[in-house]
């Protein structure tokens, strides 16, 4: 059980990495809570009331004060993120005494156990804003939505942001070849099929293939073609977690894997070529699609047909439009000679991706 009693609980000092603390003179309490820590990849300080040093008290990201040790930091300054751990769910003194040292939540072991693990790795990792997630998926197949997809993770790590590009289409053939990339060293995607819980953010960044200076997750070559959605879940959290920018290729088809895909993304593009037949296709993915994406918005590839532009291809699919893509070949047939999409930061793709992110971050708050 956990419950809130007062405010929100401090996100994570701001971003700051620093140890927990943990106030208690239970032996088999601490025995639990220094269980939990090594679950997160926490190293906590332990006392058994206020420390002594100047700044132990308010400095810590996180505080966990035993049941047993309430009355002892009753008189300590008031902060946020201070937990208090018992035992006892049927005891009702426990939320006076949350109350009494300004308690963010009140939580019970065993049962909040998985949530407790979820705040210290929170901790430990140094969790700030969320990544802003964008997921692009062709309104028809061979739109040119893979290729964008790349071309946005490129424009976004040269901007500055750390980026990492999400292969969701096991059919696809592969993000890392369209990138140049496919024998780089790293983890592919059957990797973390067995991933269930949390997965450690840092870790997975670090575990990856970096290319062109964004980190990229995508698939080998063997017969794995699919994982399963708890796992899917797992990852994405955890890349979200590291802040920047997360672009996500999905296949057209929806399937478990890919609706927890979807469930993730701050933004969805359909990419649209602008004829008839590809309107109608992109109709029934942008239904399924936006039964989920809250945020759906179309990208117009020319050229066009006749009586069809950028705006009326939106119109037909009553979907806000994104912006007009480039007629440009790199967005029909992947790049040669491992020169990724949109890399050298001229011409009209990539200045439709820098417009883009420009855009997307100033709507999120994120610029």
């Amino acid at each position: 059980m956990a419950g809130t009693v007062t405010h929100d609980p401090q996100s994570a000092a701001g971003g700051r990495q620093s140890r927990p603390l943990i106030v208690t003179e239970d032996a088999e309490l601490l025995d639990d809570l220094l269980r939990l820590c090594a679950a997160a990849g926490a190293t906590p300080e332990v006392h058994h009331t206020v420390p002594d040093r100047s700044g132990g008290w308010e400095a810590a990201p996180l505080v966990l004060v035993g049941d047993d040790a309430a009355r002892r930091v009753r008189g300590a300054a008031r902060r946020r993120g201070v937990v208090l751990v018992g035992r006892d769910q049927d005891d009702p003194g426990v939320w006076k005494r949350a109350v009494q040292i300004g308690a963010d939540h009140v939580l019970m072991l065993p049962d909040g156990e998985q949530w407790l693990v979820d705040r210290i790795a929170d901790v430990a990792e140094g969790v700030g804003r969320p990544a802003l997630t964008v997921g692009v998926i062709g309104g028809r197949g061979g739109a040119g939505a893979s290729t964008l997809a790349c071309a946005l993770a490129v424009t976004s790590a040269r901007e500055g942001l750390r980026t990492l590009l999400v292969d969701a289409d096991p059919l696809g053939g592969g993000l890392d070849v369209l990138l140049g990339g496919e024998t780089a060293e790293g983890l592919r995607w059957p990797a973390f099929a067995a991933s269930r819980g949390r997965v450690g953010s840092g870790a997975l960044e670090e575990s990856l293939p970096e290319l062109h200076s964004l980190r990229v997750l995508s698939w080998d070559r063997g017969d794995c073609v699919a994982v399963p959605p708890q796992a899917v879940r797992a990852v994405l959290a955890a890349a979200r977690r590291r802040g920047g920018a997360v672009v996500v290729d999905l296949p057209r088809r929806i399937d478990d894997g890919s609706a927890e895909a979807l469930a993730q993304l701050d933004i969805g593009l359909l990419v649209v070529p602008a004829e008839l037949r590809a309107v109608a296709a992109a109709g029934r993915v942008a239904s399924a699609v936006g039964m989920v994406v809250r945020d759906l918005r179309v990208a117009v590839r020319g050229p066009y047909a006749c009586g069809l532009d950028d705006r009326e291809v939106a119109r037909l699919l009553g979907l806000p439009l994104a912006g007009e893509l480039p007629v440009e070949s790199g967005l029909q047939r992947p790049a040669e000679g491992g020169t990724p999409p949109g890399a050298g930061g001229r011409g009209p793709l990539a200045r439709f991706c820098r417009e883009f992110w420009d855009r997307a971050l100033v709507e999120a708050g994120a610029a």
